[in-house]
């Protein structure tokens, strides 16, 4: 081999492992960059329930922690101040409760038809419809809750109040159909289609493969769908704010008035107490009692989810 021929092969080798070691190097900072960008997700998390602790931590040097479970009054702004929060509480998983109520019976009613009845050109109308509601501000559905649905149940109860955990519940459920309906619903087209095939071979309709084959086989995301939905009503505020009546009352009956933590949070928040006050550190430890309600529902979901992909 020559000179010039050695050369020329030796620049060429360079130059591949130069290209080589430029596109590790540009892989590996692009790994960086992901890395980095999930992590603020994880630091977030950690940041807010570290947020919540400490300064839940200052309220509970004041309130004992059997009182704040077992009291039976939530009124840390009055002169005569109780802090249990199963009043709270009680709002919340009642408010909860009436939404998915609504939510998920006809969020997979919606979802069944959209993956297995619907033409394509019916499904593409639909669904950008569903998910336009989950665009709406929730304070417009907290004035629709008390100004249409309220005065429309009272034709039906006369006595219901005004203000109650009823209209909002079902405000809340119909706020949070798409929610449910979109995740389902993708969680059944991701059925494989010989199931489908198998089921119409052995002589089932349309229906029982749906009710029968494709809801079990999208168990998971489904209740996925579900979990979603949960942590959304839990979560709510405006709506509840609005209409429910902020009146913290221990009761599970949807007719009457109550409050819930979210919309305590939002009553507090509004700047009228110090930040070194009991009634101001008291929305901490409220957050906190939320943020462990929504943790239990999630850890719930994770399981069920877990053991339904497990079974199919």
């Amino acid at each position: 081999m020559s000179a010039t021929a050695a050369t020329r092969s030796t620049a060429m080798g360079k130059g591949a492992f130069s290209s080589l070691a430029y596109r590790k190097n540009r892989d590996r900072a692009i790994e960086l960059i992901l890395l980095a960008c999930a992590l603020v997700a994880v630091f977030t998390t950690l940041a807010i329930v570290l947020i919540l602790v400490v300064e839940s931590s200052y309220f509970f040097e004041h309130v004992t922690i059997r009182e704040f479970l077992t009291d039976r009054m939530w009124t840390p702004l009055f002169d005569d101040a109780h802090y249990g929060i199963m009043p709270l509480v009680s709002g919340t998983l009642t408010v909860t409760f009436v939404a998915l109520l609504v939510a998920i019976p006809l969020g997979t009613i919606i979802a069944i038809y959209l993956s297995e009845f619907a033409t394509h050109r019916m499904r593409e109308s639909v669904k950008p419809v569903l998910e336009l509601l989950g665009a709406v501000p929730t304070v417009v559905y907290g004035y629709f809750a008390l100004l249409m649905v309220t005065p429309f149940l009272q034709k039906f109860m006369p006595d219901l109040s005004g203000f109650n955990m009823l209209s909002a519940g079902l405000v809340i459920g119909l706020m949070i159909v798409p929610y449910v309906a979109s995740v389902s619903e993708d969680a059944m087209r991701a059925v494989p289609r010989y199931m489908r095939e198998g089921s119409y071979a052995m002589g089932a309709t349309r229906l029982q493969t749906a009710l029968r084959v494709v809801v079990p086989g999208a168990l998971s995301g489904i209740a996925a769908a579900y979990i979603l939905g949960i942590s959304r009503a839990i979560g709510e505020t405006m709506v509840v704010a609005i209409a429910a009546g902020m009146q913290p009352t221990l009761t599970f009956n949807p007719t009457e008035p109550a409050a819930t933590i979210t919309a305590y949070i939002v009553q507090v928040s509004l700047g009228d107490l110090p930040h070194d006050s009991i009634g101001y550190q008291s929305i901490f430890a409220a957050g906190l009692v939320l943020m462990l309600m929504t943790l239990v529902f999630n850890v719930i979901g994770f399981f069920l989810t877990r053991k339904f992909r497990e079974a199919y």
